[in-house]
């Protein structure tokens, strides 16, 4: 809601459910803290970057306190820092909040460093080509991206999806 401040556009869902103005405030300033946007309540969407846009739009979806987080490429428009930024922010969340995270994506990097699962689709009809489990430590810190365990990894997705025939890679993240 381009016309409405970041806290009215985190609000929404609870404003839908019927959440009292006094419960929602108090949600909605702790799912701002929990994407780094405390401050930043009053402002409109079209004042901030593009990657405090994509944290507004999970701090929308965290102030339900869900326990399923899905995400359809959440960052797929943004530059390549800014994607790794959120994609260390988002392991993150997922870690402190016990959440399962299913991240759709078409960046086999994003899957690699994301996943503790990584499900490969193919398309027409779109079915499961392969559903492949990571082995991968935790914590990932950011220069594993850099490790040869994870480029193994990268070229293992990209062999999957060339025998699935340029489908795409839905990535999971189970509770810790």
């Amino acid at each position: 809601m381009p016309w409405a401040t970041v806290s009215a556009n985190v609000r929404l869902p609870l404003d839908l459910a019927g959440v009292p103005r006094a419960e929602s405030d108090g949600r909605v300033a702790q799912a701002l803290a929990q994407v780094g946007l405390e401050g930043f309540g009053s402002q409109r969407p079209r004042e901030l970057s593009g990657g405090m846009q994509m944290r507004v739009s999970i701090a929308r979806g965290l102030v339900t306190r869900p326990r399923l987080l899905l995400m359809d490429e959440p960052f797929g428009a943004l530059d390549e820092l800014t994607r790794h930024r959120l994609d260390a922010d988002l392991l993150a969340l997922w870690h402190a909040q016990g959440l399962t995270v299913v991240f759709v994506t078409h960046s086999l990097s994003e899957a690699a460093y994301l996943s503790s699962r990584v499900v490969v689709m193919a398309p027409r009809p779109g079915r499961i080509a392969e559903d492949i489990a990571l082995s991968t430590p935790w914590p990932r810190e950011p220069h594993h991206r850099t490790s040869a365990g994870f480029n193994a990894v990268v070229r293992r997705l990209e062999d999957a999806l060339g025998a699935a025939g340029d489908g795409m890679a839905t990535t999971a993240q189970q509770r810790p």
